[in-house]
């Protein structure tokens, strides 16, 4: 207001001035000279302080015994700095290595939860595969010993019978070849290869032969008994149990994976789950616990105010360290009335004359207007905060200022 009252001032004097000058004139003379008019100054005027671009007071979020302080008043510090730590971090340290090794040890359980969970649905195609090659296999079973039972129960026909003497006098044939080519060589080393050669060839018709011999005896009723065919029956009955096996087995795999493998599976993911949320959060809370005893630069900043002494005992959320970024500066008037602020524009230029330095004129730009208000002596007044373009080195934070508005 002292600003305010100056400008009110200058005013008066201006019509005293006139006013005496009228008095001094005699009556009988006239005047000859107009009178000035004196013009009120329209501009708003302001009262403000010098701030930093920005300022932090910080405190620990625990309280404890101060361990140890890494910067002094002065000191610059960037974002993530830490200023000062309390003491006890082994233990809780510890407790965030624990925590560390649950996490790892969930993160490895619902991992091979979801594996096991996996592997069912990849495992399906191979197992319907299995299935079918197994129905394959068994209904070749079933029709071999359909045909051993028949052949053993009821006498073939003369045909099946010509057929399988045809057989076998060709095999026999067949073999008594493979034998007179293999005999030259039968004295040679075993690692001969026309000998092996010959041996094997030998093998195959000998193989031949005998089945085609056996096939004879059996349309013949030769080594047909009671006892075969019994055996022929139950070897038929045990065929056809496992075709049935392979076909319900196949059926089922169409359905999807085995329903109670699923339901354990998904049972032990959903618990693999909730114990990884358990343990991440356990860790959060460690790693908090833990960082509560670092005090933080929260700022790229000038280290202002220190008050910390290693020793000492810390109250949680007292300030302790005081933090200001001097990169630019600004300032803040503190009683622009609601009639004035009216006047007031974003990037307005304004003029900005120190208490402490009445010779000097810097110049700013209005940045922001406040949008709350604040009742002052019965003013209903506004914060408006002006960049200052270049300030003089000699002034410094909380300086008063007077500011004057740019029409």
């Amino acid at each position: 207001m002292k600003v305010k009252l100056f400008v009110l001032a200058i005013i008066i004097s201006g019509f005293m001035l006139v006013a005496c000058s009228t008095a001094s004139t005699p009556a009988d003379q006239p005047v000859t000279e107009e009178i000035p008019l004196v013009i009120a100054d329209t501009r708003v005027v302001s009262e403000g302080m010098l701030v930093p671009r920005e300022s932090v007071d910080l405190a620990f979020a625990a309280g404890g015994e101060v361990a140890e302080v890494l910067v002094e008043e002065g000191d610059s510090v960037v974002t993530g700095d830490v200023i000062a730590r309390l003491s006890g971090r082994e233990r809780l340290e510890s407790g965030v290595a624990a925590a560390q090794l649950e996490l790892q040890a969930a993160q490895s359980e619902l991992l091979a939860a979801e594996i096991a969970r996996k592997t069912l649905d990849d495992d399906l195609s191979i197992a319907q595969t299995q299935a079918l090659d197994a129905i394959t296999k068994s209904k070749e079973a079933v029709r071999t010993f359909e045909r051993r039972v028949r052949s053993l129960s009821s006498s073939a026909d003369q045909a099946d019978i010509d057929e399988a003497k045809a057989t076998v006098i060709l095999a026999e044939d067949a073999l008594e070849k493979a034998q007179d080519a293999y005999d030259p060589y039968a004295d040679k080393s075993e690692t001969n290869l026309v000998r092996a050669t010959l041996l094997g060839k030998l093998a195959v018709a000998q193989q031949r032969y005998d089945d085609a011999v056996r096939r004879l005896n059996n349309l013949q009723g030769i080594t047909g008994d009671e006892f075969d065919l019994t055996q022929a029956e139950a070897e038929l009955q045990i065929a056809q149990s496992r075709l049935n096996q392979a076909e319900s087995d196949y059926e089922m795999y169409l359905q999807g994976p085995d329903p109670d493998g699923v339901k354990l599976a998904d049972s032990r993911i959903a618990t693999a789950q909730v114990r990884l949320a358990a343990a991440e959060s356990a860790l959060l809370a460690a790693e908090s616990t833990l960082s509560d005893l670092d005090l933080v630069a929260t700022i790229d900043s000038i280290v202002v105010d220190l008050n910390l002494t290693p020793g000492e005992q810390v109250i949680p959320g007292k300030p302790v360290v005081t933090l200001a970024d001097f990169s630019e500066w600004y300032v803040e008037t503190d009683n622009l009335t609601e009639i004035e602020v009216v006047d007031i524009s974003l990037g307005q230029n304004v003029n900005i004359v120190p208490d402490a330095l009445p010779s000097v004129t810097m110049s700013g730009t209005v940045e922001s207007i406040g949008d709350k208000f604040e009742e002052k002596r019965g003013d209903i007044t506004y914060t408006t905060r002006i960049l200052v373009d270049e300030i003089d080195p000699r002034l410094r934070w909380g300086m008063t200022v007077v500011v004057t508005f740019e029409e």
